[in-house]
């Protein structure tokens, strides 16, 4: 595809007569229309009405590029028009508008022209092909420059990409452009950027946030060594990984127009230093990076993002437990009122979307956008079929390599597929696979070891109580969740049904040390955490509490050669002590509010306090200091 593949003849006009800002846009709406890629026009209109209240498209040196994304768009278009007495355009610079492009694009389809209409962009940073556009004598000579500069522009994209593949060199400054559309902006700051850099003599490396996707973005090596960041971009972007790099933020256009004034500042040594309070996303890595740290940075952008769904929906459901009353219907308990049947769903549907986000943020750090729909799905299924938090950790990164693996079979089909690779052949093929590898390959593995561990828990039953304490107690916190933890828990209620009181009370133990384990590390160790880490306290004393375990996960996912271990210590002895005591529990849930209803409840807070002790002491003895806690 080409620039004239998207600008037709019939919607140029070099000999425009407009005066108003409003009249252009008209005008140009109009010869857009005359392509017929417009079901309604006066709905794109309010488009480029709505784009233009965010920020004027007027980027100065006599340039406009209205532009819209709409599902009244049926196919990408170019219009563009000569205003030779120029047109009061609202523009940044203040200065009347000459050469006017209107972009439309549909909400759906292919992302091949995206590409196109960031080409264009960068070609109007040329003032020289400006000026000849602005002067053209018809509307053929007005296109056929446009031809000719374009394929000067992809021998010039080449050139650039063939130097940066082949060379190894740091980048003395990094950027991160973006616009709320990313179609025009976002590539003429690059643009700017880059030419200015390079008349200056210094290196830089420009990331592009556009409607396509993150292109060019660095590696956190490059990130490392990197004097400065410039960020010109008027939406969010990823800015974690800057934590602790001086970084310039600017709006977009500030990129276009004041792209020297930038590049001094940055190189100045006088930028802000950034300092990130959240978890970065997985930032690419160079292929030297080894396999373990790789793994686990795909494994934190799961955690990360999954950590909201843990603390938001494990607080709604404790409150559901602390406003309900359990003598209405006990096997209803913490839906009995109306208050907290509220609580308790919105809880409940928090929760239930934990799994497929970890798995489908897992995929989506190893694939990027293409893994995220199948990642999701994996751990759907993973949370339908019984697998758990391990199946969906699983999910995640077989989601992640599958499409990877998709891409790499998909590189041989024609370039005429492109266009349907993000929209169709990832999703299908994707989740098609996916869910036949859930169903026959990690599913049912999964239920035959949930089936097996409560066989083996009733054979146990008559034996040795302590013991059984013990092991349920240690289940419990063995995998946060998963199929360990949930067969335990299954044996656990099920044992109710048959007078076994005391075999839930060990188990809802164990399920509430972990929290609370955690939380008085985070408070009386506070050298072995992280700051971030160090704030969860009160969550995960109040998830301890309210027999949540899943509070302990991003723990244990981040660490868990050291939390998992503590907190099975820790489990299995207050599960032991429950039973040595004689601890009974007539309910299936509820932790510390239902106190009333726990056979000898100061024997087993005790059991309770011991089992959250030892397991703050391990943690302790295993974690090492950080250099940087604070």
């Amino acid at each position: 595809m080409n620039i004239l593949d998207l600008l037709k003849s019939v919607s140029v006009d070099i000999h425009a007569e407009v005066n108003t800002k409003d009249q252009a846009i008209d005008h140009l709406v109009n010869l857009m229309n005359n392509q017929g890629n417009l079901k309604d026009k006066e709905v794109y209109k309010q488009g480029i009405y709505a784009r233009e209240e965010l920020s004027t498209t007027g980027i100065g040196e006599g340039i406009a590029i209205p532009h819209a994304q709409s599902e009244t768009v049926t196919a990408p278009g170019l219009a563009a028009m000569v205003v030779k007495n120029g047109v009061d355009y609202q523009s940044l610079d203040q200065q009347p508008a000459y050469l006017f492009f209107m972009i439309a694009v549909p909400k759906t389809g292919g992302n091949e022209h995206l590409s196109i209409l960031a080409m264009l962009s960068q070609m109007l940073m040329d003032t020289e092909f400006k000026d000849k556009l602005i002067n053209a004598k018809d509307k053929e000579a007005f296109l056929a420059l446009i031809s000719e500069k374009e394929a000067s522009q992809r021998k010039k994209e080449e050139t650039k990409n063939q130097e940066q593949n082949a060379s190894n060199q740091s980048y003395r400054l990094l950027a991160v452009t973006a616009c709320p559309t990313g179609i025009a902006h976002t590539y003429m700051a690059a643009e700017a950027l880059e030419e200015k850099a390079k008349q200056m003599g210094i290196s830089i490396k420009v990331e592009t946030d556009g409607s396509g996707g993150v292109k060019n973005a660095p590696t956190a090596q490059e990130i490392a060594e990197c004097e400065a960041i410039i960020v010109a971009a008027d939406k969010n972007v990823e800015m974690a990984r800057f934590d602790g790099k001086p970084v310039i933020q600017v709006k977009v256009s500030d990129g276009i127009n004041k792209a020297e004034e930038l590049i001094n500042k940055a190189i100045s040594g006088k930028a802000p230093i950034y300092h990130s309070d959240h978890s970065a996303q997985a930032v690419e890595e160079t292929s030297s990076e080894g396999i373990g740290r790789t793994i686990y940075k795909h494994l934190m952008n799961g955690v990360s993002h999954m950590l909201p769904f843990v603390i938001g929906g494990g607080i709604l459901i404790a409150l559901a437990f602390l406003f309900d009353d359990f003598s209405i219907n006990p096997a209803n308990f913490g839906s009995n009122t109306p208050l907290a049947a509220f609580f308790k769903k919105a809880g409940d549907t928090a929760f239930g979307f934990m799994l497929p986000i970890l798995a489908g943020y897992i995929a989506m750090s190893i694939a990027d956008r293409p893994g995220l729909a199948v990642g999701f799905v994996g751990g759907a299924l993973a949370n339908a079929g019984g697998s758990g938090f391990l199946g969906a950790l699983v999910a995640g990164f077989a989601a992640g390599y599958l499409v990877n693996g998709l891409r790499r079979l998909f590189d041989h089909l024609p370039d005429a597929f492109e266009g349907l690779k993000p929209v169709l052949l990832y999703p299908f093929f994707g989740i098609l696979l996916m869910a036949l590898g859930m169903t026959f390959l990690i599913n049912p593995p999964m239920s035959a070891i949930n089936n097996g561990i409560t066989g083996l828990l009733n054979s146990m039953g008559g034996s040795s109580k302590i013991l059984l304490g013990i092991v349920l107690g240690g289940m419990m916190a063995a995998d946060m969740g998963g199929p360990i933890n949930k067969a335990a828990y299954v044996f656990g209620t099920a044992s109710i049904a048959t007078g076994n009181y005391d075999i839930m009370a060990a188990v809802m133990i164990g399920g509430m040390v972990p929290p609370l384990a955690i939380a008085l590390a985070t408070f009386f160790f506070k050298n072995r955490f992280t700051k971030k880490e160090q704030q969860t306290t009160l969550t995960n004393i109040i998830m301890g509490f309210s027999f949540i375990t899943e509070g302990a996960i991003p723990f244990a996912a981040a660490d868990p050669l050291h939390i998992l271990p503590s907190c099975v210590v820790g489990s299995a002895v207050a599960g032991g002590l429950s039973m040595a005591l004689g601890c009974t529990l007539m309910a299936p849930h509820g932790g510390i509010f239902v106190i009333g209803v726990i056979g000898n409840p100061l024997g087993y807070l005790i059991a309770l306090v011991a089992g959250a002790i030892i397991g703050m002491i391990m943690l302790a003895l295993l974690k090492r200091p950080l250099k940087n806690a604070s």
